[in-house]
Formats: structure tokens, sequence, C-alpha cells
């Protein structure tokens, strides 16, 4: 029944921006955080930002603090990663997950990107030097 969807991914130049979508159905976000993760190939997925409006917490990991920015349109259920001064480091699958606000640390668990909830299928972002 829940779902959430990724878009906007594509080619940027370095210095570039781009602006990815998760559309999210089946829950709310006054009941859920939202996650932004992203994998690089061969390398592990890391979480990139983590926030709940209901709880007024917002993480960004530090290479992309500044640069980042995650903001949501609770009345169309959707979440944005703003993404500018891209760098070709930043290429990668971006992924947004959700994590229920009861039981265990929803922070911890995505900041630790694992055991989220319910995860997205992705989007490619590939920045270009």
């Amino acid at each position: 029944q829940v779902q959430l969807v990724e878009s906007g991914g594509g080619l940027a130049q370095s210095g570039g921006s781009l602006r990815l979508s998760c559309v999210a159905s089946g829950i709310t976000f006054d009941t859920y955080a939202i996650g932004w993760f992203r994998q690089a190939p061969g390398k592990d997925r890391e979480a990139i930002s983590c926030v709940s409006s209901h709880q007024g917490i917002t993480y960004y990991r530090e290479v992309v603090r500044g640069r980042f920015t995650i903001s949501g349109d609770n009345a169309e259920n959707t979440v944005y990663l703003q993404m500018n001064n891209l760098k070709p480091e930043d290429t990668a699958v971006y992924y947004c997950a959700a994590a229920s606000l009861t039981g265990n640390s929803w922070f911890r668990r995505c900041e630790g990107s694992f055991d989220m909830d319910y995860w997205g299928k992705g989007t490619l972002v590939t920045v270009s030097s």
C-alpha cells in the first residue's frame, strides 16, 4: 500500500543543479520521517539527509551540507532534495525512504542507512566534470 517514487535525476555538469522529488502514498509526514540516500557503483549506501518536520529535526551528511537542501510539500505528500553546486563525486543512484516516528529512533535508523520501513526504487544522478 505504501509507495515512494523518486524522480528528477539525470545528467548535470559540475557546478550545476538538480531537484529530486519523492512522492509518497499511504503515509503522512506527521507520523513518518523521510530520508534521502545514495549509492555509487561499488560503494555502500549512505544517508545524505534525514528530516522529521513533526519533531523539528533535520540532518545532512557533512559532504553535502551547504549544497543540498531537503524540503517538503505536505499537502502533496512530496519531499524534495534540491542539489546545488553538484560535483562528480555526487554521481549515484538516489533513493528516498520512510521511517515511522514510533518505536526505535528514526534518526539513528536513517543516519545509519538501515532498517527504514519503506524504500523507493531510486533515480540516477550523473554529474560530469
